[in-house]
């Protein structure tokens, strides 16, 4: 077929691509497939979006308007936040919460429990009160909060039906400034760990694991309650943008601005600006979710193997979020700590490091980011719960693929 993600790492499967415009066309294009999986902006690191031997709808056409309401927002599924952050911003809304990257779709980071950062801010799933989808036979249904199954469709790994509409809620807009501190010393990060989260409204800080001091903290601030600071536990104000693989010599440009500029939510609390590659660009991710009371241990037990992690890492970013009750969430139960992984283009080194990572995770009970690389599922409470709504919604099994099968339905 010739189609990849977006890091190149996995070729689709498919049989084919359908371009659907209209909601209808997706119904029709569902009910008649035998196999199919819904496309985003391609950003997921593994096969979780493909559909061996079947149709792969791609929906970056389809015209869904936006719909600003009383505290909701309305998108397409095939949205992404940067395409209409501005105009809810303009209303005068925000979304409270966003990833590092606005390029992402709203159905593709809610399916995989995309989270972004704050340590009272659960992740992007959590916003969202009604979800429409097109169900395995063509039946298009709208969930909201007081449907009984509608914990287990939100985050939905794409098993339960192809998301057309998603109503966020929406709260005042509001104003955001980031600054960067350099050279955070492990045993600051360790003993005030709890205060570090709390510095600003979203903190993240980044590592590659061997070096002897965290490399940069990043602290987004609401400007309405921005407290300044000199220091930050031995760190110091950074003297210039950064990039998070800044030790890695890469520039900042694509950054979002920093240097205590204040500026909308929607061009701070993402990392990555919209119009510019995000990130690095060539490089491969993994990401565990680890419980808030674990993070030190979990930190301290990965910074063991961090002369393993390195050679093949480009920057490694620790954040905190809330818990949510959303049945696959990642941080379904309670507040996580996220380590995450950003790897140099290397898969077959990447994946012979993971068991050994994932092994310093397992006393934590760590759970990986559905959308990356891993090795491990983890554990969830509901899953069984999900099974069977996914055999009710899914009958014939025609949004199943070998990575749902492998981690979450079994075979």
């Amino acid at each position: 077929m010739g189609e990849s993600n977006w890091a190149g790492n996995h070729a689709y499967s498919a049989d084919s691509v359908v371009t659907p415009h209209t909601v209808d066309e997706v119904r029709e294009t569902v009910a008649a497939a035998t196999r199919v999986k819904a496309l985003g902006s391609r950003h997921c690191f593994n096969d979780i979006a493909d559909a061996p031997g079947g149709v792969l709808l791609d929906l970056r056409a389809l015209d869904v308007p936006v719909e600003i309401g009383d505290g909701t927002v309305t998108v397409g599924g095939s949205a992404r936040y940067g395409d209409f952050a501005a105009q809810l911003h303009a209303a005068g809304f925000a979304l409270p919460n966003l990833a590092s990257l606005p390029h992402i779709t709203v159905a593709g980071s809610v399916a995989t429990g995309t989270h972004g950062s704050g340590r009272r801010q659960p992740g992007l799933a959590s916003a969202v009160s009604a979800i429409e989808l097109v169900t395995a036979n063509g039946e298009l249904r709208t969930f909201t909060r007081a449907h009984a199954e509608f914990p287990g469709l939100v985050v939905g790994l794409g098993a339960t039906g192809v998301v057309t509409r998603i109503t966020l809620d929406v709260e005042p807009a509001f104003d955001v400034r980031q600054d960067v501190f350099d050279g955070l010393p492990w045993e600051a990060a360790y003993r005030h760990f709890d205060e570090i989260e709390d510095a600003g409204y979203s903190v993240s800080l980044f590592t590659n694991w061997a070096n002897d001091t965290i490399d940069q903290v990043w602290v987004k601030s609401r400007v309405d309650a921005f407290t300044p600071r000199t220091d930050l536990f031995g760190a110091v104000p950074a003297d210039g943008p950064r990039h998070p693989a800044h030790a890695a010599g890469i520039p900042a440009d694509n950054c979002t601005p920093q240097q205590g500029v204040g500026g909308p939510w929607h061009e701070r609390l993402p990392h990555f600006a919209l119009a510019f590659t995000p990130s690095v660009g060539d490089e491969l991710q993994s990401e565990y979710f680890v419980p808030y009371r674990d993070a030190v241990a979990a930190m301290r037990a990965v910074r063991e193997i961090g002369d393993l992690l390195a050679p093949v890492l480009l920057v490694s970013e620790i954040r905190a979020i809330a818990g949510d009750e959303l049945w696959l969430s990642p941080c379904h139960g309670g507040d996580r700590v996220a380590l995450h992984f950003t790897w140099q283009p290397r898969q077959p080194e990447v994946e012979a490091v993971l068991p050994v990572l994932e092994e310093r995770l397992a006393p934590f009970r760590a759970r990986p980011h559905w959308g990356k690389l891993f090795h491990t599922a983890g554990a969830y409470p509901r899953i069984d719960d999900f099974r069977t709504l996914a055999a009710e919604l899914d009958p014939a099994g025609k949004f199943r693929n070998p990575f749902l099968e492998r981690h979450v339905l079994g075979g």
